[in-house]
């Protein structure tokens, strides 16, 4: 799930956005309506949680962009019923007054994520693994499979990728958010857990220096495989053949084996 928090008070914003994280939100911070904007501009955010008073660009105005393309929670100090009235008006989803408790913001937070504008795929299937998103489960070849958040995100990407490559930078955009420390090593951590929980054959392919895709079991290399020497090909494309010369007799009943005569300047076989 993705997350923006969009609040001038630098110091609430930082909280509310540690508090997400601790329920494995990937969360991003705007402290104005402008940076907001422009962040919304190349992320998708599942929700945004606004604030109405905002430097640059109003939050009024912020809403009015973002709402087709996110659900919107007002988060703001104007309580009154004309202001709630105002704020569902232009376009918010759901609308909480500060001051606010903290496991109600989270709920109501997760309350939009299921009405989020992403198409949600009924499942994702590849290689005897079947992701349900709506249930958040998963099984390998009807075996249940427990992953804590972070994995299921991880795999959903992947799954959800076709088995195409998705790029270290891209699977920690989509997953994590630019506060997520570690970095690389988060997500090789979470790799690792993840490719131990699936079990074998392995399908999880690392393609270094670039990122990770979701192999068939038959393509995949698993532990202890051999590698097959390489035959040369003829102009053909197939392997040579090597046919021993076989001359028919007289007779023509079984074939004798002459030996090798050695041939005069004309190519022909010297005669004795």
């Amino acid at each position: 799930m993705r997350v923006l928090i969009v609040e001038d008070e630098e110091q609430l914003a930082d909280a509310v956005a540690r508090g997400l994280r601790l329920h494995a939100m990937a969360v991003d911070v705007a402290y104005d309506g402008q940076e907001a904007l422009e962040l919304a501009g190349y992320v998708d955010y599942d929700v945004v949680v606004l604030d109405r008073d905002l430097p640059e660009v109003h939050g009024d105005d912020v809403c009015g962009e973002l709402r087709h393309r996110s659900r919107i929670l007002m988060l703001t100090a104007a309580g009154q019923i004309r202001d709630r009235i105002d704020g569902l008006s232009l376009g918010a989803d759901d609308y909480l007054v500060k001051p606010f408790a903290f496991a109600e913001l989270v709920a109501r937070v997760r309350t939009l994520a299921r009405r989020s504008f992403r198409t949600v795929v009924p499942a994702l299937e590849r290689s005897g693994i079947r992701l349900d998103p709506a249930r958040r489960t998963v099984t390998r070849d009807g075996r249940r499979i427990t992953l804590n958040r972070k994995e299921f995100d991880l795999l959903r990407e992947l799954l959800d990728a076709g088995g195409a490559l998705v790029t270290s930078a891209e699977l920690r955009r989509r997953v994590w958010d630019e506060y997520a420390e570690g970095g690389t090593g988060v997500l090789r951590v979470t790799i690792t857990s993840l490719r131990r929980k699936l079990g074998a054959p392995a399908v999880l392919e690392n393609v270094p220096g670039k990122g990770y895709r979701l192999a068939s079991p038959e393509n995949a290399p698993g532990e202890g495989a051999t590698v097959k020497p390489t035959v040369p090909e003829n102009a053909s494309g197939k392997g040579p053949t090597v046919k021993p010369t076989v001359l028919e007799n007289a007779s023509g009943k079984a074939p004798a084996v002459k030996p090798a005569v050695p041939a005069d300047a004309s190519g022909e076989g010297v005669r004795l």
